[in-house]
């Protein structure tokens, strides 16, 4: 197969292993920055270019979009799937997964387990908000961010309140969470491919951080799945 790894980092660690496991295969693989891509909307059938050039056929692209660039990340991947060249991860899955409201919706909608969680604009809305979720603490999370960035735990209501102001006036929107103490620090991630987990790991943070996040000096361990887990994970991919 003829594969694409669309990425900006080409010598990010991720990408790198990518790359290797696609060669490891047989297959021959490209690295192509996102953002040197041009959607040609001109002809009867969809296009693109890249570098200025009409791209070549490609089987299958390997979607690795930044949160910067979502919007034209994504747009390339649907142009992808408009030339139907397969992707794991599609447009539209990748934009529902980078808003964190949307991704909430989803999982509400179709009745998967998740902490209580509230979304309020006004101001007057906002501590029915903190008692409906079941009071403070409440972690309050910006709804695009990444690597723990924009997740605030807020240890009493007042708190609370005088974060959600700030943020507003600052035009931004955020959810308001139930604080989960008894995994206060610790999280679980799982990989999930297909219809199966291929991998999970235990995610603690570090001191009396309770963000996870390794970008926030967590650290990580492997650990083999519980089967309840393991079909829960797949059910939300």
């Amino acid at each position: 197969m003829k594969i694409a790894v669309l990425s900006r980092a080409p010598q990010a660690y991720s990408t790198q292993r990518l790359r290797a496991a696609a060669l490891q295969r047989g297959h021959n693989v490209k690295v192509l920055n996102t953002l040197r891509f041009a959607i040609d909307l001109t002809s009867d059938e969809p296009d693109l270019h890249y570098r200025g050039r009409q791209l070549s056929d490609y089987d299958a692209i390997l979607p690795r979009i930044g949160n910067s660039i979502t919007y034209f990340g994504t747009a390339v991947v649907r142009q992808f799937e408009q030339m139907d060249v397969y992707t794991p991860n599609t447009a539209n899955g990748i934009s529902s997964a980078r808003d964190k409201l949307r991704a909430n919706q989803i999982l509400s909608r179709h009745n998967i387990a998740m902490p209580p969680t509230a979304f309020v604009r006004n101001r007057a809305d906002v501590r029915p908000a903190i008692e409906r979720v079941g009071g403070a603490p409440v972690v309050i999370k910006l709804l695009e961010g990444t690597q723990g960035i924009g997740v605030i735990l807020a240890p009493q209501v007042k708190v609370a309140e005088a974060i959600i102001e700030t943020l507003h006036s600052t035009k931004q929107n955020v959810l308001i969470q139930k604080f989960i103490s008894e995994s206060r620090g610790r999280d679980i991630r799982a990989l999930v491919v297909g219809d199966r987990v291929v991998a999970a790991m235990r995610r603690s943070a570090a001191g009396d951080e309770f963000r996870s996040n390794v970008h926030r000096g967590g650290s990580v361990e492997a650990i083999e799945l519980d089967p309840v887990y393991e079909r829960a994970a797949v059910r939300w991919a």
